[in-house]
């Protein structure tokens, strides 16, 4: 069971503090994984750890730094040769700072705290399997043209994707990646729209194309196949429908296959990179990467795994991938100046810590040319547990909400999607809300197949609808208490950035 902490089972710009070396705003047009013959590595001192090692990208500097590598007790993973990125094991407890001292390193750290023996995503709570009795309930209501399950998708109807998919269901030459625990590609509403050319598994650092390797580990790791179907379910007369039915949607694994499903940054490196590599248009990015809730700039593992993960979607960026990703389920203002993270490390044991989010950042959503994604339920209200932020957020999109209820068959707030082994259930989060967006672009892509990313983000705010701050002080859950402030006025604010997006919109 994912946490509820997570943005699986849970911007804009950064600020200027995030240039962490002028290699971030350059990066070559290719990148490729490569892997060099296994290195003889000193005796073991500890327990074996994953790192990042982030270099300049020259021949020479990058032949030296996995010298320096072997000589520190490393062996390489893989090689991001074009974005500078190193994935190393290594026992050695000084290895990385040992790297940091190597001449034509930029950054080097552990990307988490735990052996690689021991072993996040952002839905706020635990999935609602659909049984038979509800199914066939909801099925009564259906109407002439719907899906089965559609009247209980209220999601699609708020906006406009029922009525957009009429017009333009969206090109097959447009893909989204879901990267995420992996996608039952056998499920019958996602089968007729994957893509298994491009898809793989990258939880080791390294892409294994290995046929059925991104399928989720079991029926625990639910939480990408949900995420495919809201994207790209087929009209198909069964089952439920995505915002964009008519686009191919792919599986990227980066999570653990562990109860633990955390999302270590060399697993998110490789799939950015993948993505890429392999034309993948839109990428959805529901979770943020373990084993920090945020990425502190003052410490140096922290920063590495910052500066390697921004790397690699910035090359994905460059090679005309737009990258889509969900804002949080704490209900942090992500442009505040204090927060509180009691959550991390993930993977080993957490400690309270007080971080700036203008200086410990979020990854991926806080990395620049993301797009942040908030979540609002039925009432296009914002959902209760999402973060926000002014300036952070860019679009809001319907995440589901449990306090806002919907006239449907099952008075549900949550959304509902696909699950493995051609199952349906609820899930709410900030998870949910990115798919949303993820779609919209997808149907803005295959209106505008030229556009680049920028472009796609700007036509994204530019067909959303703002419904402005609330007059009454927020109270999302009813207690009585106030649980956030907005800040701006009807055309961007904290809580919406520019506004819902609008499927119909995207189409005409």
């Amino acid at each position: 069971m994912v946490h509820s902490r997570s943005r699986r089972r849970l911007a804009l710009a950064v600020p200027a503090a995030l240039a962490l070396t002028a290699s971030l705003g350059f990066l070559p047009q290719t990148a490729s994984a490569a892997v060099p013959p296994a290195a003889t590595t000193r005796a073991a001192d500890g327990p074996s750890l994953a790192y990042v090692v982030n270099t300049r990208t020259d021949h020479r500097t990058l032949a030296s730094v996995q010298r320096a590598i072997t000589r520190n007790g490393g062996s390489v993973v893989a090689s991001y040769d074009r974005i500078g990125v190193i994935v190393v094991h290594s026992a050695n407890p000084d290895f990385g700072r040992q790297m940091r001292a190597v001449r034509g390193v930029q950054s080097a750290g552990a990307t988490r705290t735990a052996p690689l023996t021991a072993a996040g995503t952002t839905d706020e709570g635990a999935v609602q399997v659909l049984s038979k009795a509800q199914a066939a309930k909801i099925t009564q209501r259906a109407t002439a043209g719907e899906e089965p399950l559609e009247a209980d998708q209220w999601d699609l109807r708020s906006i406009g994707a029922d009525k957009a998919a009429k017009i333009d269901p969206g090109s097959r030459s447009v893909t989204v990646g879901v990267i995420d625990t992996g996608v039952d590609d056998t499920h019958p509403d996602i089968a007729p729209n994957f893509s298994a050319s491009q898809s793989a598994n990258c939880v080791s650092g390294k892409a294994d194309t290995t046929y059925g390797a991104w399928r989720p580990a079991d029926a625990d790791h639910y939480h990408g196949t949900h995420v495919a179907g809201e994207i790209a379910a087929a009209r198909n007369g069964i089952g439920v429908a995505g915002v964009a039915p008519g686009v191919k949607v792919a599986s990227i694994t980066v999570a653990q296959p562990d109860s633990t499903q955390l999302f270590y940054p060399e697993s998110v490196v490789c799939a950015f990179v993948f993505a890429a590599d392999h034309g993948i248009e839109v990428t959805n990015n529901s979770y943020y990467v373990d084993p920090w809730m945020y990425n502190c700039m003052d410490d140096p593992d922290q920063r590495a795994i910052v500066d390697a993960v921004n790397r690699a979607q910035l090359y994905a960026q460059r090679k005309g991938t737009l990258n889509v990703a969900s804002a949080g389920n704490s209900n942090d203002d992500l442009d505040s100046h204090a927060l509180v993270d009691d959550s991390s490390p993930d993977d080993s044991t957490a400690t309270t810590r007080t971080v700036d989010p203008h200086e410990c950042f979020d990854v991926p959503t806080q990395l620049p040319g993301v797009v942040t994604v908030s979540a609002v339920g039925v009432k296009d209200a914002k959902s209760y547990y999402s973060s926000y932020g002014q300036g952070v957020v860019d679009v809001a999109g319907p995440g589901g909400d449990k306090y806002q209820i919907p006239d449907t068959p099952s008075k549900n707030g949550r959304i509902l999607s696909t699950l493995p082994g051609g199952q349906y259930g609820f899930l709410q989060g900030t998870s949910m809300a990115s798919p949303h967006v993820a779609g919209v672009a997808a149907l803005l892509k295959s209106a505008h197949p030229h556009a680049t990313p920028a472009q796609l983000q700007a036509l994204l705010k530019a067909q959303a609808d703002n419904p402005g701050c609330p007059a009454e002080p927020y109270d999302g859950n009813g207690d009585g208490v106030v649980d956030a402030t907005c800040v701006g006025g009807k055309r961007v604010n904290g809580f919406y950035g520019f506004g819902v997006v609008d499927a119909l919109r995207a189409v005409k």
